[in-house]
């Protein structure tokens, strides 16, 4: 096979492939691996190409015995890290004998294996401080403690606290299992926003009475209509709201306020827009893009008090994902936050 039909082929490879002679000089490669190693590598010792003890370890070993062999390859691109799973594995096209290595890109197998691990220990360090504290205190009830009325009662309510907290953390886990899993069906049922806004709002009425806040709604005439699952919505602006009234202070106020946009540029389409903003402290920039991820927490320490998992606003991200919409976050340290919801009015 002469060397135009081999840089042919090798072009037809769709990852970045390399053909190495048993002279061990690379003798065709596709832009992907010009692209990934650099111009001008055909006719090199690919020792120079390379560079990487792993992979040119596995290469002169397919060379050597004639067998396949594999390795990896880490690389980066700008601040990402790359990574791939190279194979080497020995050809004969006519008169050619070489070996054909490729270059597998799974980066988003490793980031997918990373986020699973990280999981696991959130969850795991989540779990831990409640059952170590319903341990503890089971642990006194039976020994200095037995027979203690008032000590019972005392450690018997923070037991309760803590088995809440757990129970919590385990409806939301599922309930966030549930979004993902229906995160590609998009919703098709209408949905009254004013409607479904007034009814959280009067559901979160004795929380904000307990707060010493106030909630002011505002709402347009006519209502405004949007395609989606009302239980899924009523869960994005309950917890919105929810997080306003708790870390809006003693005394704030949580302005709730729906409106239709003609253009959204986020959604490039006409939108409904609802915004929820408190007067509570504010969010450092530092924190906001971070705010839907898993487990975190501004103030970890407050949240947990305040009865918080870390998994709501993650929760809103899929939901809201899944209706085609935006969140959007803007905080001034000092001067409250406000979380907007873009939703598109049509399919």
């Amino acid at each position: 096979m002469s060397l135009p039909d081999i840089s042919s082929l090798l072009e037809a490879i769709p990852q970045p492939a390399l053909l190495i002679g048993w002279a061990e000089r690379i003798i065709g490669a596709n832009s992907g691996a010009s692209t990934l190693l650099g111009g001008g590598i055909t006719g090199r010792h690919f020792i120079t190409a390379i560079r990487q003890p792993t992979v040119l370890d596995a290469i002169e070993e397919a060379l050597r015995t004639h067998a396949p062999r594999e390795a990896r390859y880490l690389t980066s691109v700008g601040e990402v890290d790359v990574t791939y799973t190279v194979t080497a594995r020995p050809v004969d096209w006519d008169s050619v004998e070489a070996v054909l290595v490729c270059f597998e890109d799974i980066t988003h197998l490793e980031q997918a294996e990373q986020m699973r691990r990280d999981f696991v220990a959130n969850v795991s360090h989540e779990l831990r401080t409640p059952l170590t504290a319903l341990l503890g205190f089971i642990e006194t009830l039976q020994g200095p403690a037995k027979g203690d009325a008032a000590a019972s009662e005392r450690f018997l309510e923070t037991m309760a606290r803590e088995a809440a907290r757990m129970e919590r953390l385990v409806h939301d886990l599922l309930s966030l299992s549930r979004v993902e899993a229906q995160e590609r069906v998009r919703p098709r049922d209408g949905v009254d926003l004013g409607a479904l806004l007034t009814s959280v709002c009067q559901t979160l009425r004795p929380l904000t009475e307990e707060a010493g806040a106030s909630l002011a709604l505002g709402l347009p005439e006519p209502s405004i209509e949007v395609p989606g699952d009302a239980d899924q919505l009523r869960q994005v602006f309950t917890n919105l709201i929810e997080n306003a009234v708790k870390y809006g202070g003693q005394g704030g106020e949580t302005r709730i306020t729906l409106s239709q946009l003609e253009a959204a540029p986020a959604l490039r389409r006409p939108a409904a827009c609802v915004t929820v903003t408190d007067t509570g402290p504010g969010i450092d920039p530092i924190h906001i893009p971070r705010l839907t991820e898993r487990f975190y927490r501004v103030d970890g320490h407050r949240s947990r008090e305040k009865g918080g998992t870390g998994l709501g606003l993650a929760i809103v991200k899929h939901i809201i994902n899944r209706h085609r919409g935006r969140l959007r976050v803007e905080s001034v340290p000092g001067k409250g936050s406000t979380f907007s919801v873009l939703l598109p009015l049509d399919i």
